[in-house]
């Protein structure tokens, strides 16, 4: 028995002995080696154990942050995440803390989706971006902010346009027209708004044109609204000939 467990014993590697051990002086040496080259599971590993080992001391928003760090070099996102906000949330004030927070939009934004998925994650990832840029408004991530939230407010912009639009395929065009109306009231600057405007117009012709006649001169002045309102924001619009003629035609209707 004694034999196996010293064959155990010596089957173990120099890390693996250190990982188990509470030289806490050894363990940060070492896992700062292991950083540094690169071996960020490892150094991951030795900073989560030195977390408890340098509860209380001096070392310690250092062992946290850089424990948050290699999970994030070795792109364990969701990880890095968690170990981010934690050490934000129990060190606001260490010098780790302004590029912890942009580390955390980093990490939240490698879980975002394409536009036609949940955009929870997007919605989760621009709420930390404005905090941040609220508490640090001249940071030097500046523009990796501004980038991130363009990528992200398109994809909101696209899946609120394309639901809409849904309707508008479906041929139920009246619910087409409230939902485009709908998007523009959520957001007016939605970057889709000229293909908004002009399925609203489209919308309400089409609804319009399939009414019973005793409601169609009704309707179709909802449409000459909607025309004049695309025509006034976009004079030059690919789509102006198109509704232009729509709407001659009504008229002579």
């Amino acid at each position: 028995m004694l034999s196996a467990l010293a064959l155990l014993s010596s089957c173990k590697s120099q890390y693996d002995i250190l990982l188990e051990s509470n030289d806490a002086d050894a363990k940060y040496e070492a896992a700062f080696d292991y950083f540094n080259r690169g071996k960020f599971q490892k150094s991951a590993e030795l900073f989560e154990s030195l977390a408890f080992l340098t509860s209380g001391t001096e070392r310690e928003d250092t062992v946290r942050y850089y424990w948050g760090l290699s999970n994030y070099r070795g792109k364990d996102y969701y990880t890095a995440e968690t170990n981010f906000k934690n050490f934000v949330e129990t060190f606001p004030r260490s010098p780790f803390a302004p590029e912890a927070r942009f580390l955390r939009i980093e990490c939240l934004y490698s879980t975002t989706l394409r536009w036609e998925l949940d955009q929870t994650p997007s919605n989760l990832t621009l709420a930390a971006i404005a905090e941040y840029l609220t508490d640090y408004p001249l940071t030097e991530h500046y523009d990796e902010c501004v980038k991130i939230m363009d990528d992200l407010g398109e994809r909101q912009d696209r899946k609120a346009f394309e639901n809409a639009r849904l309707y508008y395929k479906m041929e139920d065009y009246k619910a087409a027209r409230v939902a485009f109306r709908n998007v523009l009231k959520d957001d007016a600057d939605n970057i889709y708004r000229e293909e908004i405007l002009y399925y609203t117009a489209m919308s309400s012709y089409k609804f319009a044109q399939m009414s019973v006649p005793e409601k169609q001169r009704e309707r179709m002045l909802i449409f000459f609204d909607d025309y004049l309102n695309f025509i006034g924001e976009y004079p030059e619009s690919v789509h102006r000939h198109e509704l232009d003629t729509i709407y001659k035609r009504a008229q002579k209707r």
